[in-house]
């Protein structure tokens, strides 16, 4: 079964969406399509690039992801697709990849070079769709696009930061998601990178405090006295199933009870710091 993922900033209101998803059934009716997200924040590559490194993995490997994000061609994002960990991802080479291929290089990185033998006015969507196309039907990288032996383009900003004696670690909300959970740029393995098993807590904002991580969003002890309705409304912190520090409210609700982002007051680009004891 040949699979196309599609992440977007395009929304749900106009046809953009509708007329992607045309292109690719006209050229690989076979294939399954399945929209990852259509509301990443506009241009927003940070936040595109985590939602993607999140859900990448839960697709067998030959899915083919294309991502649609700042993805016009300009002298600055010209247009790739690369083979990862056995999976293959089309965009423009703004960033939103670095994330995903900082710790694992990709097998093969192609600079999309088509553009010329499609008709006169085609969009980058039309580029994409023809790539995407053609990798589900089993074609290569090298029909596609010439092979890039230097890295991709780095995201220029909101990368986590070590202090130089290792005691503290600041990065930055990236993403807010349904429920209102906050995500940093901060992940699991930089955590126990910089810890070598020491303690640590999370501070934020001027008086955000959170002094030890959960397992998991309802891992509160229960006796007699306390059930798990007791903790509602309670801040946690925890590694989120994509492996990033998590800041949350138990049972958030942002339309009632409030959540992380409006009881906590996080968003975009707040700075979150770990703090090792």
């Amino acid at each position: 079964m040949s699979i196309i993922t599609l992440t977007t900033d395009f929304g749900l209101c106009d046809h953009f969406v509708g007329a992607l998803k045309g292109k690719l059934i006209s050229g690989c009716a076979d294939a399954t399509i399945i929209d990852i997200s259509h509301n990443v924040d506009l241009f927003n590559i940070p936040q595109a690039s985590y939602i993607i490194s999140a859900a990448w993995r839960s697709f067998p490997a030959g899915t083919v992801h294309l991502i649609a994000v700042d993805a016009e061609l300009s002298a600055e994002n010209r247009h790739i697709a690369i083979l990862w960990n056995g999976h293959y991802f089309i965009g423009a080479d703004n960033g939103i990849l670095t994330l995903l291929t900082e710790n694992i290089l990709p097998e093969k990185i192609v600079e999309i070079n088509i553009h010329d033998r499609l008709p006169e006015g085609s969009s980058a969507m039309d580029v994409f769709a023809t790539v995407a196309c053609h990798l589900t039907k089993g074609g290569t990288l090298n029909v596609i696009g010439k092979e890039i032996t230097t890295g991709l383009k780095p995201m220029l900003e909101m990368h986590p930061v070590v202090a130089g004696d290792k005691n503290t670690v600041k990065g930055n909300v990236i993403y807010i998601d349904h429920f209102g959970n906050c995500v940093t740029n901060i992940s699991k393995k930089l955590i126990k990178e910089v810890a070598k098993g020491r303690d640590f807590e999370i501070t934020f904002g001027t008086k955000g405090h959170i002094k030890a991580l959960k397992e998991s969003y309802s891992d509160f002890t229960l006796n007699e006295r306390f059930s798990l309705k007791d903790y509602e409304g309670e801040k946690l912190a925890l590694y989120n199933e994509a492996g990033y520090l998590e800041i949350a409210i138990f049972r958030s609700n942002p339309h009632t009870v409030g959540s992380a982002k409006t009881l906590l007051g996080l968003n975009y680009r707040d700075v979150v710091t770990v703090v090792f004891k």
